[in-house]
């Protein structure tokens, strides 16, 4: 099949508003916008200005009424409490109007913020809708962020009601809930006016019965005698949920996101980029307190009348490496999204794909990944065991979809390892060296998108539209910073290196450590790596290397330190200064999979570091600390 995406992306370029007004022809508006592109709304213009809508109508109530009521609107699947259950459109949108039906009733109406602190389970996704239907303002915080971590997004959302549960599940352990959210309630200056509580049975809570209402009890009364709600209209423009993303300060920025614009671009890319159609299934293999599950556990697919499934397990330990194959065998799911980390931690337990062969994956078509640098090692193995395509592709909470890829509905174009494709339609992406000049094609620099951001592109932080402006727009006038740094090549490939803060100078030499990790993972007895600068008096920064091997593999330290410098000077060259690679049993990350580079770094020149609030977990900070003290590599 040939690619029409030259075409496409071109289509778009000519006439962004054009584009843009046919594929909003795909949501159901309940009035028409004045203007598709309105420049003089906003920092840099705003979209479908003029219209009004609902979100939640478009996910549930119009397939409803469209005669597709009993199609699968969300799978729920937990290996942690060894639980499946399916959801039909009518099913949903039952439970989501009952739900919306009880928010009203503990005051939240439309322009209300609500904060989502949820583990995976459908009442989380349901809460998201619920909070839609009635206009109101969702912000989901990740189940179980520690307390204070909590308590700042209280404080700057202001919600009128929480909505939580008594716990979430771990492999091995389970996180009480509620003692951190009431902790978070104490401390915050800011209180909300209720809390609606799902008990789970694995550790149920006490409830506070001045604020707390019991979830179930509320919806299932609500569903019994009837009681919902309708769909609120809210303009194109008004803000659908606030997501916190880390800031560099310590404190977190609430990215805002647009009800119209949200909806026509995450219907685009479910047909064009994901390559899914309505009915059929896909899983995106995250957790809704990040960007990947609001657009594609929740919003995206939903919106296209497709199946999602909420899983709540991992992709190794419940119980094994093959829990992957197993669920897209059980629902028979067409895509899935993940991060490259969840298949670096399969290929690790499972080097030779064996578990691949014992599940029926006649019904998988398509490995979308997203959320780190892909290695062109792990593509490989995937690509080799699954034999199929896999697509990376590159987006950012700011933007909630792919501002680079390989769509798929399009037609594939080739692939290139080590790249997340080629910038899609509504994305103008260009390198800049730091004056804000451009750059020859293969040159690394600082990835710029051109203004406007197409739909879904957020048009503020919340309460900080100065720190809007100088975190994003006043670097490079006239584009949007997205903090990444890389190259695009002569093809118009975009490569991600790493963010603009990993990029390290030694002795003068501007330097990826993203290209050094692509090196590192290409050794057959690596699983994962990371590489950071650390503070040297002679050269500025030197790299430092931290290694995970695959499971099985015994080798003396010092002599695959040995191959690996040598593999890097040999790639790289001896520009790159590589000397130090250290053995370590894990590498600490975000609860999504992202390594915290920059804590290891801290960690390395022996500065103060807060703990990470979204670390899995903490006690591996002391294994890389440990590790560096063997060999006096701290400060």
């Amino acid at each position: 099949m040939s690619s029409a995406y030259e075409q496409t992306y071109a289509a778009w370029k000519a006439d962004p508003e054009g584009f843009w007004g046919t594929a909003a022809e795909q949501i159901d508006w309940f009035t028409s916008a004045t203007s598709v592109f309105n420049p003089d709304m906003g920092v840099y213009g705003r979209w479908f200005d003029g219209a009004t809508c609902n979100t939640c109508y478009n996910c549930l109530d119009r397939h409803v009424e469209a005669g597709h009521g009993d199609c699968i609107a969300l799978i729920y699947d937990s290996p942690v409490t060894d639980t499946v259950s399916r959801f039909t459109f009518a099913e949903a949108t039952a439970q989501v109007s009952a739900l919306a039906h009880v928010l009203r009733g503990m005051g939240v109406a439309k322009g209300d913020r609500v904060i989502i602190y949820m583990p995976m389970v459908p009442e989380a996704v349901f809460a998201m809708l619920a909070c839609t239907r009635l206009g109101a303002i969702h912000s989901v915080v990740f189940g179980g962020f520690a307390a204070g971590e909590l308590a700042t997004r209280i404080e700057d959302a202001g919600p009128k009601v929480i909505i939580s549960a008594s716990c979430g599940i771990e492999p091995g352990r389970i996180v009480a809930y509620k003692p951190l959210l009431d902790e978070a309630i104490e401390v915050a200056s800011v209180k909300p006016e209720g809390c609606l509580v799902l008990q789970r049975e694995a550790l149920a809570c006490e409830l506070i019965p001045e604020r707390d209402v019991d979830y179930a009890d509320a919806v299932e009364a609500a569903v019994a005698s009837g009681q919902g709600t309708e769909c609120v209209a809210v303009a194109a423009t008004d803000p659908a949920y606030i997501l916190y993303t880390s800031g560099t300060t310590g404190q977190p920025k609430g990215v805002v996101r647009d009800t119209g614009g949200h909806m026509v671009a995450l219907k685009w890319t479910m047909e064009h980029h994901y390559g899914l159609q309505p009915g059929e299934v896909f899983w995106a293999a995250s957790d809704v307190g990040w960007v990947v599950g609001h657009s594609y556990i929740c919003y995206g697919p939903l919106l296209h009348g497709c199946g999602t499934v909420v899983y709540e397990g991992k992709p190794v330990g419940t119980p094994d490496a093959g829990a992957f194959w197993r669920v897209i065998q059980d629902h028979k799911v067409a895509a899935l999204f993940t991060a490259p980390t969840a298949f670096r931690a399969i290929k690790k337990e499972d080097p030779q794909g064996k578990l691949i062969d014992t599940y029926d994956l006649s019904h998988f078509r398509t490995l979308f990944l997203a959320g780190e640098r892909s290695d062109p090692a792990t593509i490989e193995w995937a690509q080799e065991k699954l034999d199929r395509p896999v697509i990376d592709h590159w987006w950012q909470t700011e933007t909630g979809w792919a501002m680079s890829g390989n769509p798929v509905g399009l037609g594939a174009f080739r692939i290139k390892l080590g790249s997340p494709g080629k910038p899609m339609p509504g994305y103008d992406i260009h390198v800049l060296d730091d004056d804000g000049n451009p750059v020859p094609p293969g040159t690394l620099g600082n990835i710029v998108c051109k203004l406007p951001l197409p739909p879904s592109g957020f048009p503020t932080l919340w309460n900080a539209p100065e720190r809007f402006l100088s975190s994003y727009m006043n670097e490079f006038p006239g584009y949007y910073a997205t903090s990444d740094a890389g190259i695009i090549d002569e093809d118009g490939y975009v490569y991600i290196m790493a963010r603009t803060d990993d990029i390290i100078n030694v002795a003068g030499h501007r330097l990826s450590t993203g290209a050094m990790e692509e090196v590192i993972a290409s050794h057959p007895d690596i699983a994962e790596c990371a590489v950071v600068g650390k503070a040297d008096a002679l050269k500025g920064q030197m790299p430092l290397g931290f290694y995970v091997t695959n499971d099985g593999v015994a080798r003396d330290g010092a002599e695959l330190e040995k191959e690996l410098v040598q593999l890097v000077r040999a790639r790289i060259g001896a520009v790159a200064a590589f000397k130090t690679a250290l053995p370590v049993q894990r590498l600490p990350k975000t609860r999504s999979g992202k390594v915290l580079r920059g804590t290891i770094q801290k960690i390395a020149d022996g500065a103060d570091y807060k703990m990470p609030a979204a670390i899995d977990d903490p006690a591996i900070l002391t294994e890389v600390t440990d590790a560096l003290a063997a060999r006096s590599l701290i400060g």
